[in-house]
């Protein structure tokens, strides 16, 4: 008994040493995305430009005798072209700062998520902006 117990020991590590792991390396971890991508900076760019075009219909609107229907941009709004540039380079930059911040925390999807829909909804107040102030 005690012989077949070390011949079974000696045909099972001979069996183990026979095993071969698979020649080909491990797979590089996935890559990190960098921040700014292309589609990054395209909306990026285009939230800049909607951005300042919401600026210039708002500064518009005001002089016509319209409100600033934001009560968080109403205080910078009122005071004129400087306000107005405070305000909007204040909110776009919290924007971009949260997008930034989920991209660094690894929500990518929620960062791409995030920066198309500032860029959806700062286009719906441009067209509002445009279309009350005909």
């Amino acid at each position: 008994m005690k012989a077949l117990l070390t011949l079974l020991l000696f045909t099972m590590t001979a069996a183990a040493q026979n095993f071969v792991a698979p020649s080909s390396p491990l797979p590089d971890a996935p890559s990190q995305h960098r921040f700014w991508t292309l589609e990054t900076k395209i909306n990026t760019g285009i939230l800049t430009g909607l951005v300042a075009t919401d600026a210039f219909t708002t500064q518009r609107g005001l002089d016509q005798g319209y409100r600033e229907a934001n009560p968080i941009m109403r205080p910078f709004v009122t005071r004129g072209i400087g306000g107005q540039a405070a305000g909007s380079a204040l909110g776009f930059g919290a924007g971009l700062g949260t997008v930034y911040l989920l991209h660094k925390t690894h929500h990518h999807k929620a960062e791409r998520i995030t920066l198309r829909l500032m860029v959806g909804v700062e286009g719906a107040v441009v067209a509002n902006n445009i279309f009350a102030t005909r």
